[in-house]
Parts: C-alpha cells; sequence; structure tokens
C-alpha cells in the first residue's frame, strides 16, 4: 500500500521473524513490514524506503557501518537483557521474553520514538472511529491491566455475566483474539497507560 511506513526484519530465525513481524503489525497496524532472512537479501530490495529496521545482532555486527549510519532507524535484536551484550550505540530490543513483555517493551519502543504520532501518517479514517461503547472501554482498560471478570464486575459493580458479554463484545467488535492484542489496541488508542499494565 502506498504511502505506508515500511519496516524492514532482518533475521535468519525465520520463525523469530514471522513471529516479530506479527507483533509489529498488531502495534503499528499502519505499516508494512517485510522479512529478509540475510542482509544480501535487503540490499536485494529497495533498502533505503525504510523506516524502521529491526535487525538480529550479528547481522548488524557483520554489516555494521551500513546500520551505524542508520542508527536512529535500527533497532538490534537481542537474546539477552543484560546491557553489557547490548550494542551501546543502538536501540535493542530483547526477543527471548514472554509474550505480554516483549509486547510492552515494543510499545515502550513506539512511545519513546512516535509518541502521540510524531513522525507518522494519520491513521486510516475506520481506525480513528470510537467503536466501543464507554462501558466497554472501562472493561478492556481492566481487562489489560491484568483483573480477572470477577474483579472488573466487582470494580465496576456489575454482574460477572455482564462482565463476560462485554469482554465477548469488545474482542468481536475489534476482530481480536488475545489479551495482548487487546493490549497493543488499548495502549495505542492512549486508553490505557503503559506503566499501568
Amino acid at each position: 500500500m502506498e504511502g505506508r511506513p515500511k519496516v524492514a526484519i532482518i533475521d535468519p530465525n525465520t520463525l523469530a521473524a514471522m513471529g516479530l513481524k506479527q507483533l509489529l503489525q498488531n502495534v503499528m497496524p499502519i505499516m508494512t513490514v517485510d522479512t529478509f532472512g540475510s542482509f544480501a537479501e535487503l540490499t536485494a530490495s529497495q533498502m533505503d524506503s525504510y523506516a524502521h529496521y529491526f535487525a538480529a545482532m550479528n547481522i548488524v555486527l557483520e554489516n555494521k557501518f551500513f546500520f551505524t549510519e542508520r542508527r536512529r532507524k535500527t533497532i538490534v535484536l537481542t537474546l539477552s537483557l543484560d546491557n553489557a551484550s547490548q550494542l551501546s550505540e543502538f536501540h535493542s530490543l530483547c526477543i527471548n521474553l514472554p509474550e505480554p513483555q516483549l509486547i510492552r517493551a515494543l510499545l515502550a519502543l513506539e512511545q519513546h520514538a512516535h509518541s502521540n504520532g510524531k513522525n507518522l501518517p494519520p491513521m486510516p479514517r475506520v481506525l480513528q472511529q470510537k467503536i466501543l461503547s464507554d462501558r466497554e472501554i472501562e472493561v478492556m482498560s481492566l481487562i489489560v491491566q491484568g483483573y480477572i471478570n470477577k474483579e472488573i464486575a466487582d470494580r465496576l459493580n456489575i454482574g460477572l455475566a455482564t462482565v463476560i458479554t462485554h469482554r465477548k463484545n469488545i474482542m468481536d467488535k475489534l476482530g481480536m483474539k488475545s489479551v495482548s492484542a487487546l493490549t497493543i489496541y488499548a495502549v495505542m488508542h492512549g486508553y490505557v497507560d503503559i506503566n499501568t499494565i
């Protein structure tokens, strides 16, 4: 699609690249995400058409000149949270985390670079519309903060069956199947502060 920012994932681990692509498309639905198994595959494409490069550590080390020149656009994929094992001049993302923590790290990176949508094209109008009712937004907010159905019912003074119905309606309206996807939606739309999840 024309006009969409493009992101490149360069990682020889196909499964890791596919999983990260799915998460990135959830976090940033307006992005086009391309995956490459090697730096040679990236060079065969329009390599400077990408807004960001998510690159495996070994790819960055083997092609340091290219990525150092694009340091502000490069996120190094690491397997360790240890700062000593990360490249200090680059942003890093540890991909060896449970899904909720990885999503939180991606959202933190996105908010750091693009808070309030800076440097991004406007969201398509269909994504800007208010889809959920006020009560559904309240329920969604509590779900992504980790509350279980009974706790949500108690906090909002509604019945357990009502919470379950709201939960089902929220997932159906947004076309989501997991709490992780719901968390991304809630943070990206400003319904929940990333620090509360």
